[in-house]
């Protein structure tokens, strides 16, 4: 057996961060998190970050914004995992620089997690944001960095407690807005096998220089399925709002920050059907649940079972 690669994660603190890292630790990697000082001292993320050190982790202290001290911190392993927040993303052209320099690292992970920025049809705001993280594909690529892209799809903690229903705090019983018609698919999965799918990707050469989808077939529901889903658990029949496209748009135009980006992610997912509309050709990349098979994946099925 070949070593496991050494990690280091920068972001690992964050929504999806702390999952990676603890199926980085789990997995046996030694893993390396980088973390500033004002984050050991934040009650919240200091705690998480003791849980780390706890776990096995090494902490590095450094800053994304600190070129030589991210240099320092590359130079200790073999691959990079980044996570960083959507205010940071543009910043992972630092990242790419601090690599560049060090000169040592077989692959890197850039923070995607979400959609496939190269084959999306997203309105504003999430259009932007999509175009930074493919900015940073483009800035990898250039720079001739070896990498692996994650596009995960939806995060079911995000999607599934609500049934996608923005400003209510458990799946509806009575009464559901659908956007659009409701038949394209979308894919959610748990946070912890996205984790999982993640590490298994850093050593494995069939995934270098390829997008990792997170596309497993339980998970992969149109809104319809996923309501008649919910209604079968329940044992009732809910009342169907459908909004039309043209009034989504509208409603997007019309919504305040930060509501109008997840509106608009909403659109690109369940509207659009951008998770779902092109085929995985082996060209650009590869389906995590047919390249590990032995993770056995929480279904949204299985997901859903507790909110019933």
């Amino acid at each position: 057996m070949a070593e496991k690669s050494k990690i280091l994660f920068i972001g690992g603190t964050g929504y999806i961060g702390k999952f990676i890292v603890e199926a980085g630790i789990k997995a046996g990697h030694p893993s390396f998190v980088l973390v500033r000082e004002s984050t050991v001292a934040d009650p919240i993320k200091g705690q998480l970050v003791e849980k780390f050190k706890n776990s096995g982790a090494t902490l590095v202290y450094g800053d994304l914004y600190n070129h030589e001290s991210l240099v320092k911190a590359i130079k200790q392993v073999d691959v990079v995992i980044s996570t960083v927040g959507a205010l940071q993303l543009a910043d992972q052209t630092k990242i790419i620089a601090a690599i560049k320099e060090a000169g040592n690292v077989k692959r890197f992970f850039p923070s995607e997690f979400g959609n496939d920025v190269d084959r999306q049809n997203a309105v504003e705001p999430a259009k932007s944001s999509f175009a930074i993280k493919a900015q940073i594909r483009r800035a990898i690529e250039a720079e001739g960095i070896p990498y692996t892209y994650v596009p995960c799809n939806c995060f079911a903690g995000y999607f599934l407690p609500t049934l996608c229903q923005p400003g209510v705090s458990a799946p509806p019983r009575d009464k559901i807005t659908i956007i659009g018609d409701g038949n394209v698919k979308a894919v959610f999965n748990n946070e912890v096998d996205i984790a999982a799918y993640t590490i298994k990707a850093v050593d494995d050469r069939r995934t270098l220089n390829k997008i990792l989808f997170i596309r497993p077939p339980q998970n992969t529901y149109t809104f319809n399925e996923l309501v008649a889903l919910w209604e079968k658990k329940i044992g009732k029949t809910l009342e169907k709002v459908y909004v039309p496209e043209e009034q989504v748009l509208k409603d997007i135009q019309e919504a305040p920050f930060p509501l109008n980006i997840v509106m608009s992610i909403n659109h690109s997912i369940l509207v659009k059907g951008d998770q779902t509309n092109f085929t995985i050709d082996p060209s650009f990349g590869v389906e995590a649940s047919e390249l590990y098979p032995d993770v056995k994946y929480i279904t949204v099925e299985e997901y859903l079972q507790q909110f019933v």
